[in-house]
């Protein structure tokens, strides 16, 4: 019987899973062809933490995953070239032609001609950053990080927040679209135009009950909105095939989603209903208000 209260799609598959994970799951980091250079913060911390992690195993016998790692500024010749060497050094890549190993790469990996690159990409696990350039995500097999909180400043607990606008939409550094140009002409909505310390935004999340993100720019602010207690509503106009840990997490349970073809109207139409509605209630009410 599925359980559709729960955050997760299978909890009762899941939980066992994991505490077997615990025990039993090991992963043997190839050594990398030169100094590990990773450019983004969301890369550095996934390598730090998965090198302290107690599922390293230096002994490729017994592992169950292969870590595959090169910088973000290598060139796709220079990948290949390292594909290359470890097919002729270990056995394990020619085993499944490189499926039980995964990458990291924010930027993404494209499609190439050489045989290494195209072996990679296609059977290789590639761990991105959440939304995906378009055409570089393989739903099957890829997945992306969760969206990390930079600011670690508890606030106050959730019952003494105001809510003072329904929505707070951030800037992103891109050129705002229609939609938030709508936005920023209704008093309900907050639009920050420049950059804010974090003291601020803590104070904008905290005086507004969803905070919107369009699909495509910066969503790296949902760990954010979620930490501090702001609904966050993704703004997309089709199927979103790269969430993080979607094959995991029953995101509509955390977010809203809501289409940007009905402009502002839209957005209100399935915002207002629920704005004075407890947090664990609002995504599921959201959603039925789109129908």
């Amino acid at each position: 019987m599925i359980d559709y209260t729960s955050l997760y799609l299978s909890p009762t598959i899941l939980f066992p899973d994991y505490q077997n994970m615990l025990i039993s799951f090991k992963i043997y980091i190839y050594t990398p062809p030169n100094a590990l250079s990773l450019s983004s913060p969301t890369e550095s911390n996934f390598f730090t933490c998965l090198q302290t992690s107690p599922f390293v195993t230096q002994n490729p016998e017994e592992a169950h995953l292969y870590f595959v790692p090169f910088s973000s500024n290598l060139s796709t010749r220079s990948v290949a070239r390292f594909i290359r060497g470890l097919r002729m050094e270990f056995p394990y890549w020619n085993r499944t032609l490189g499926a039980d190993h995964f990458y990291v790469s924010c930027a993404c990996l494209g499609y190439e001609s050489d045989r290494n690159l195209v072996e990679l990409k296609k059977n290789s696990v590639q761990i991105s950053r959440c939304p995906v350039p378009e055409g570089r995500f393989v739903p099957h097999k890829d997945i992306t990080f969760p969206p990390l909180a930079n600011i670690t400043r508890a606030l106050q607990s959730q019952g003494n927040r105001t809510a003072k606008y329904l929505g707070f939409v951030r800037y992103n550094g891109v050129k705002e679209s229609n939609l938030v140009n709508e936005l920023r002409n209704d008093s309900d909505f907050l639009i920050e135009s420049e950059p804010s310390s974090g003291m601020t935004l803590v104070g904008r999340l905290g005086s507004s009950v969803f905070c919107l993100f369009e699909y495509g720019a910066d969503v790296s602010g949902i760990g954010e909105a979620l930490r501090f207690g702001c609904v966050p509503v993704v703004v997309v106009d089709r199927p979103m095939l790269d969430l993080p840990l979607m094959d995991v997490i029953r995101w509509q349970k955390i977010a809203i989603f809501v289409g940007s073809r009905g402009g502002v109207k839209e957005v209100k139409r399935v915002l207002d209903p629920v704005r004075f509605v407890s947090y664990g209630d609002v995504s599921a009410l959201a959603q039925a208000a789109r129908y």
